[in-house]
């Protein structure tokens, strides 16, 4: 009962309740907005977004089509697809001129954007199979790595939820902390995982738009996501995802 009661309490709103000064009140250096992108990496252009052709054009319909799918075909998505779907949930629109804050399709608290997006691509036309991260900067893809029997492991990752090894992609969100914290201290770890909520919620509705199918997880192997990722489990960590599939 005593840690029903903890995390009742993580859910409410808390700020302004103590004179613990932030980082950014202290005036220490905000955190970059992207990770660094290892020298050599194979960087992958996107195609624009404006190149895209929709399934679905009409947001009722969107709306109203929004459903968690678990069964996926054994069917590529195209690139072009892909990329809205990455522009969709954390494109960059705008970049402040003090590289303070970016303008995304999703809202997050304090335009901290937490998040980094990787990808376990299994059927993606025009990309080998492996684990991708998302340059929301640049709207570009970088190999992170090419897996031998990703299928298994990402079932593994998910504990058995094999749908997910199904899937032509599965999206995976992993948080930065400190890129909240800096802004919000104590705070911030409510408000990144409301973030969180925003960005799948965007996938949903793209998805819908492309003709495709995906489904929220947030029971999966934390040790074994954040080691496919390459993420040290400590100052980054997969706080949620979703396979993405034709259905």
């Amino acid at each position: 009962m005593d840690k029903i009661k903890e995390n009742r309490r993580f859910m409410m709103s808390e700020f302004n309740q103590d004179d613990t000064q932030s980082d950014q009140e202290k005036g220490l250096p905000q955190p970059p907005l992207q990770k660094p992108v290892p020298e050599g990496a194979l960087i992958i252009d996107l195609p624009k977004r404006q190149e895209m052709e929709f399934a679905k054009t009409d947001l009722y319909e969107c709306l109203k089509g929004r459903r968690s799918k678990r069964k996926y075909k054994d069917e590529a998505i195209s690139l072009k697809e892909l990329s809205f779907l990455l522009w969709a949930t954390q494109g960059m629109d705008k970049k402040s001129e003090d590289n303070y804050r970016t303008l995304r399709p999703v809202p997050s608290a304090g335009a901290r954007h937490p998040f980094e997006t990787y990808l376990w691509v299994f059927k993606v036309e025009g990309l080998k199979k492996g684990v991708y991260r998302y340059l929301a900067l640049s709207h570009q893809l970088m190999l992170v790595k090419e897996v031998d029997n990703l299928e298994e492991k990402a079932n593994d990752a998910v504990q058995g939820q094999v749908f997910v090894g199904k899937s032509a992609v599965t999206f995976l969100w992993s948080c930065i902390p400190y890129r909240g914290e800096w802004r919000y201290l104590n705070e911030a770890h409510k408000v990144m995982l409301l973030d969180a909520g925003h960005i799948c919620q965007n996938l949903y509705l793209a998805c819908e738009a492309v003709g495709s199918g995906t489904c929220a997880i947030a029971a999966y192997d934390q040790k074994l996501c954040d080691e496919l990722n390459g993420a040290d489990g400590i100052d980054e960590f997969t706080v949620y995802l979703a396979p993405v599939g034709k259905y």
